[in-house]
């Protein structure tokens, strides 16, 4: 199943406090579990102004789904293509 990366505008996201962090991903596990086990929430990256998620999705359009249920930005949704990291340079 393809995977996504997913940017999420929020400003101050870096400065959000952890019970804030643990609404927003209790609200994110909500909503996947509405719309079933064909898309997973892997992980999130906070940055001082974004979130960056990894999805596994059948398309974008279900991610894009699961943002507007959700009430969060999603833009751009990116596919993932191929993966690399300090072993691929061997």
């Amino acid at each position: 199943m393809p995977k996504y990366v997913v940017e999420r505008e929020i400003p101050g996201a870096g400065k959000l406090p952890p019970e804030q962090l643990k609404a927003i991903a209790q609200k994110s596990c909500g909503i996947l579990r509405e719309l079933g086990p064909q898309i997973q929430w892997l992980e999130s990256f906070v940055t001082d102004d974004k979130i960056y998620c990894i999805y596994i999705s059948p398309d974008a359009a279900m991610i894009q789904r699961h943002a507007q249920l959700a009430g969060f930005p999603a833009h751009p949704i990116a596919q993932v293509r191929s993966m690399i990291d300090p072993t691929t340079a061997e």
